[in-house]
């Protein structure tokens, strides 16, 4: 058995870590030296405290893994915004797309059926889901053209986000590669980390309406690469991907033979005339994974409800659905009583409908960013077609070394407003905050024109000035 440099042991036959007492210089727990150096540049009030502790036991090191893994939608910002509002500055969160903190609530119809199977919810169900919500699930798939729908296929988790981690799991030996959209929902990219995965972006730029390049996409793959995720309608940025485009992808997964999951999410939240597009009907033959779920059409993130429908020829994806499931009985079931509003959410009433029209709400506080924006001297947008959230763009020649992050902390703190940079979301050289269209119109209206004073106070070089100290 040999210790290293930082106290921790390892068993050389089996290469386990083991727990060992400090060595006789004292073990500290410091940031690991890639997040040092991607936070060194970001202001002194934010930075993460290094952990200078002295540690009784070397076992309480954190993984390696966690090194370049980050969440920075309920981060450093985050934990900002808290020590403001714990000083008693008021704090308008844009940096979640919760519509339960903007007075949105699950229909009536999921709530009442959730009440209703109390009883029936105090045990474990099968660990794929109960088998009634399955059904549902499997027959929306179906009515959309999915062929060989079945609820065998059919996977309910606690959010998509649990079913994200179980997917990758299933799927990635280490080293493997995943093609992921940037910007990208950052749980896609932390996922395929924890899983010993390696992401490789494909950039989704606003010059081309963030939709991704096929031929970029394609030059990324490799002997390691095993799959291609999409998130359509996309988060952050608001585009719905063309049925056309979405061909082309489906053609080049099969070209390299390669695995599709599509985080369609926002499936049912898109403006004007743009029109969702199920991935799995287009994908025939090439296996694929849809996610879905209650959190944002049927505004019940709380309830933590989400699905995933495996597609496929049965020869291709049997050993795939046979290690989802093995995943899935570890972790015995999702909530069951939540379960119980999958079936009246898709079988029921439209109730997002009629907020993406016009006049509704989300459609009218999308037009009040988009209107803000383009009276804005400093921003510019791509206007979201879909989802919850607007992507706006600090103009190039205004702010030649823009830092975003460092405007996300100075926004909130003279403005009390929070944002989330757009470097958040794997976006190199970020000019780019993702808000979201939760809020009432006129609310986002004077977000946008706060964003624009803060920009031109920093064009005349007038110095911060913190809400803490004002």
């Amino acid at each position: 058995m040999q210790a290293g440099e930082d106290g921790r042991g390892r068993d050389n036959s089996h290469g386990r870590r083991l727990c060992l007492p400090p060595n006789r210089h004292n073990t500290v727990c410091r940031m690991p030296r890639t997040v040092r150096a991607r936070t060194a540049s970001m202001p002194q009030s934010v930075q993460p405290k290094a952990r200078t502790t002295i540690m009784t036991h070397a076992c309480t090191t954190p993984s390696a893994h966690l090194a370049d893994v980050r969440y920075e939608i309920r981060g450093t910002l985050a934990r900002r915004a808290r020590e403001l509002e714990a000083a008693g500055h008021p704090v308008l969160h844009l940096n979640i797309g919760n519509p339960g903190r903007f007075g949105f609530r699950a229909p009536d119809h999921l709530v009442q059926a959730v009440d209703a199977h109390l009883p029936q919810s105090e045990a474990y169900c099968q660990e794929q889901g109960i088998e009634e919500a399955r059904a549902a699930i499997a027959a929306q798939q179906a009515a959309r053209g999915v062929a060989l729908a079945d609820i065998d296929r059919v996977f309910i988790g606690n959010g998509v986000s649990e079913l994200i981690d179980i997917a990758l799991r299933a799927l990635l030996d280490p080293g493997d590669e995943v093609l992921l959209p940037s910007p990208d929902y950052p749980l896609w990219s932390a996922a395929t980390i924890l899983n010993s995965g390696r992401p490789r972006y494909y950039r989704c730029l606003a010059e081309n309406g963030h939709l991704p390049d096929v031929e970029e996409m394609e030059a990324l793959i490799g002997p390691r690469t095993r799959a291609i995720v999409l998130i359509n309608p996309n988060n952050p940025t608001g585009a719905v991907y063309p049925r056309a485009l979405l061909e082309q992808v489906v053609a080049l997964a099969a070209r390299h033979g390669l695995m599709l999951l599509c985080d369609e999410i926002y499936d049912q939240i898109t403006y004007d005339q743009a029109r969702f597009q199920p991935l799995a009907p287009l994908a025939g033959e090439v296996p694929t994974l849809s996610f879905s779920g209650l959190s944002k059409v049927h505004r019940a993130c709380g309830y933590r409800v989400g699905w995933m429908s495996l597609s496929g020829p049965q020869r291709d994806i049997a050993a795939y659905r046979d290690a989802l499931q093995l995943l899935a009985a570890l972790r015995l079931c999702a909530n069951v009583t939540a379960q119980w509003a999958i079936k009246p959410a898709l079988e029921g009433p439209d109730t997002i409908g009629a907020l993406v029209a016009p006049g509704g709400r989300l459609y009218e506080a999308r037009r009040a960013v988009v209107d803000g924006v383009a009276g804005a001297q400093t921003l510019s947008l791509v206007s979201p077609s879909g989802a919850l959230y607007a992507f706006p763009q600090v103009r190039d020649e205004l702010f030649p070394d823009f830092d975003d992050s460092a405007f996300a902390l100075r926004l909130l703190e003279e403005a009390g407003i929070l944002l989330v940079p757009g470097s958040s979301f794997n976006v190199e050289h970020s000019r780019h905050l993702r808000l979201t269209l939760l809020p009432e119109p006129a609310v986002l209206g004077g977000v946008v024109a706060k964003m624009d004073a803060v920009l031109m106070r920093m064009i005349e070089r007038v110095p911060p000035q913190s809400a803490a100290l004002a």
